[in-house]
């Protein structure tokens, strides 16, 4: 499949010396969810702003739709849409002016059954006529969405898209987004939600301290680097986790209830048949067993950690 976006050693150094992407190279492929994950000031909002034209880069090169950001600077801006973090928005200008404006912006001419549609699969056809100071913040956020999409681009980045929203609003986002992917759209999104990345995303980006620590199909990275964890119920409690069994793969958990154990699912040997004989041995008596597979949030916690610790 053809790519959308290529990203190739790209840096960022701003006056006061602090380094914000270092040689950064990613590629996205067109009709993907791509998400980029990582901690605050990983450099997540530093690589789209660089990307949609907004920030200079001190060095390397990024291309959408086949042209140069710099250089066809018209047509790559024209083929982005932007949801940004923040609502930035004019507060007492109908919904609909503010979406007929944002497609004006581009060059484009006026569409009204687009911009109706586009409002109508937003969930917002009915709050046309509705100032934005009077729509809640998940409403509003929509209207973000709807200015993006206006111009009709091939590439939407949403930054942090369901901050600030509850729960049920968010997994209506969710739905939002995969709808967007079914009508031709390339999806990038930063997020803190790890459960969003798992939900959505086809791929997944890990970012920190502006270095791209890897990018990696969503399930071949769960397979990869994902862990199990065996839980020991005790059928009664004990004070201290015994010598025998200390061990960074071994912790005592739930006030003393229980010995947790992570293994790797692709070892020669899990471990697990050794530790319950020790369990045994020491006559500690269990009740149940239960094992769990590791999540996108304990592999991204896990990376960060050792990328940390280099």
């Amino acid at each position: 499949m053809a790519s959308i976006l290529t990203v190739a050693g790209l840096t960022k150094v701003y006056a006061s010396g602090f380094q914000a992407l270092k040689r950064v190279d990613l590629s996205i492929e067109e009709g993907e969810i791509f998400a980029l994950l990582g901690p605050n000031g990983a450099g997540k909002t530093t690589l789209i702003s660089i990307i949609c034209g907004l920030v200079n880069p001190s060095g390397g090169s990024v291309t959408v739709a086949g042209g140069d950001i710099i250089r066809d600077y018209r047509d790559t801006r024209s083929a982005i849409g932007l949801v940004p973090q923040e609502l930035a928005t004019d507060q007492f200008e109908k919904v609909i002016d503010t979406v007929r404006f944002s497609r004006g912006l581009f060059g484009k001419r006026r569409d009204d059954a687009l911009v109706e549609k586009i409002l109508r699969d937003l969930s917002l056809w009915d709050k046309k006529d509705n100032r934005i100071r009077e729509l809640s913040g998940g409403m509003k956020r929509r209207v973000m969405i709807a200015k993006a999409l206006s111009h009709e681009p091939r590439l939407l980045f949403l930054d942090e898209p369901t901050a600030g929203v509850d729960v049920e609003l968010r997994r209506d986002m969710w739905k939002l987004i995969g709808a967007l992917r079914q009508t031709g759209v390339t999806i990038v999104l930063t997020t803190h939600y790890i459960e969003e990345a798992e939900e959505m995303a086809d791929r997944v980006g890990v970012i920190n301290r502006g270095e791209l620590l890897l990018v990696e199909e969503k399930r071949a990275l769960m397979k990869k680097l994902g862990k199990k964890t065996l839980t020991v119920t005790l059928a009664e409690p004990i004070a201290q986790l015994p010598a025998e069994l200390a061990g960074s793969a071994v912790a005592l958990k739930d006030g003393g209830h229980a010995i947790e154990y992570v293994f790797d699912t692709h070892a020669d040997r899990t471990g697990i048949s050794g530790l319950l004989r020790q369990i045994g041995d020491l006559g500690i008596a269990y009740k149940d067993l239960d094992t769990r597979q590791s999540s996108l949030e304990d592999i991204f916690v896990s990376l960060v950690h050792q990328e940390k610790a280099a």
